[in-house]
């Protein structure tokens, strides 16, 4: 009897240990999936951004009226009665000033273009800073260090190259 039951305890601990490697393969894929997806998206909201500022640039050379509603809505300029996301006033500020900015320069831009978007924060330096940080995580800028140490973020351009953005880091 008490060969038999070591038997089939063995037979459990090799179905244990085949579910286990069955599962950390499958765990291994989709993780490997996951970062690929993540890699994807960040390529994509990049394009997206360089696509919107190429936008917002002949909007800033030609007028606004050369753009359909629909386009202007799309880059976030398009007056429709309410303030844009907090987001997307970021992202704004960050596409056109066109240089690392510290929170606080966000802020003072956001302070000069949408008030009313601050005044719905309690502590507007730390919501600048979240989504700063979350547009960093998406790919769409990056952070800094500036002559002082401090902390900047800038609007990531798909027309720049590997090694202009490295130099970029590099020199902030």
């Amino acid at each position: 009897m008490e060969v038999g039951k070591s038997g089939c305890d063995g037979l459990h601990a090799i179905d244990a240990q085949a579910n286990s490697i069955s599962a950390q393969q499958v765990v291994k894929a989709a993780h490997e999936e996951l970062l690929q997806l993540m890699r994807q998206r960040a390529e994509v909201m990049k394009r997206i951004g360089t696509v919107k500022q190429t936008i917002a640039g002949l909007a800033n050379l030609f007028g606004d009226q050369v753009l359909g509603d629909d386009l202007l809505e799309l880059i976030d300029r398009k007056p429709n009665g309410r303030q844009p996301g907090f987001t997307k006033a970021c992202r704004r500020v960050l596409m056109e000033v066109r240089r690392p900015l510290g929170a606080r320069e966000v802020c003072l831009e956001l302070e000069r273009y949408a008030p009313a978007i601050l005044a719905r924060h309690k502590d507007p330096l730390a919501s600048v800073t979240t989504v700063l940080n979350r547009l960093v995580d998406y790919g769409e800028a990056r952070s800094l260090s500036n002559e002082r140490g401090r902390r900047v973020w800038e609007w990531i351009s798909d027309s720049e190259t590997p090694a202009e953005a490295m130099a970029s880091r590099k020199t902030a």
